[in-house]
């Protein structure tokens, strides 16, 4: 597989100003079943050049052809999770990393992350490097920096919209989104009022919902929602008690290829 990571690390961090204060999103490590991959030093992911030439991919919202192993392009759009911010090995540690590492030999990944980032800073930024390396295969996960950030979720779900059309426009590929994990139990939000944190990640995910409904052969909502609050511990919260550790970066990566295999992506493992 062939790794080409484009990973801004811009250390700016969501800002609650209802909710509370708490920063962007994160990874883990993983254990890739062949050789390690070649990855590229970081760059500014609006401006990534991949190390191969990708051919040429028909633009429009078509039902993209079954997905072949050789014919693989995955590219992640995302935050800090993206990017491994407090994974212990934060460039093979991200979730997109480690469903990466289950990819067909041949394949190609790259991640066009960037900490910290909005959904609307993510169109301006990551959607055209994105489109530009005519994936196959797109994740998106981009969601609670705006909640921490009090956006709106009719201004969160106009960004995230935009994203996801441009992707549906430009490519052909399968568009698997991630929405709003319960948050209630994580560490940083001990001081919030559950209830009212409760609403907001629910107008989140019927947003994310609701975008994916306009696309229906093309977009997949990955539900990293439902049993969540239960798999929160010390064991999948990280150090500094808001990104996920090794451990929860697994859990949400698993969550991602069991979408992926339901869909026929076929991954390994």
């Amino acid at each position: 597989m062939r790794v080409v990571v484009s990973t801004g690390w811009f250390a700016m961090w969501g800002t609650l100003a209802v909710i509370l204060s708490a920063p962007a999103c994160s990874a883990p490590k993983a254990a890739p079943s062949e050789a390690p991959p070649t990855i590229a030093s970081p760059a500014r992911a609006s401006a990534a050049t991949p190390s191969e030439a990708p051919s040429p991919s028909t633009a429009g919202s078509q039902t993209p052809a079954a997905t072949t192993a050789a014919a693989i392009r995955y590219v992640a759009i995302g935050a800090s999770d993206s990017v491994g911010v407090g994974a212990s090995d934060p460039a093979r540690g991200s979730w997109p990393s480690r469903v990466a590492a289950l990819l067909p030999a041949g394949a190609v990944y790259m991640n066009v992350g960037v900490a910290g980032s909005l959904a609307l800073q993510a169109e301006r930024e990551q959607l055209p490097g994105a489109i530009a390396q005519h994936p196959t295969l797109v994740t998106v996960w981009l969601a609670v920096n705006d909640l921490n950030a009090t956006i709106e979720p009719a201004a969160y779900a106009g960004a995230l919209g935009a994203i996801v059309d441009g992707l549906a426009r430009g490519t052909t590929a399968t568009i698997f989104v991630g929405n709003v994990p319960d948050l209630r139990p994580v560490p940083a939000y001990a001081g919030t009022d559950k209830a009212r944190l409760l609403g907001a990640i629910t107008a989140y995910n019927d947003a994310i919902a609701g975008i994916a409904a306009q696309h229906p052969t093309r977009v997949v909502v990955v539900d990293l929602f439902t049993g969540s609050a239960a798999l929160v511990s010390s064991a999948t919260v990280s150090s500094d008690g808001f990104h996920p550790s090794d451990v929860g970066y697994s859990l949400i990566a698993d969550r991602f290829a069991a979408a992926m295999r339901a869909k026929g992506v076929p991954l390994r493992g």
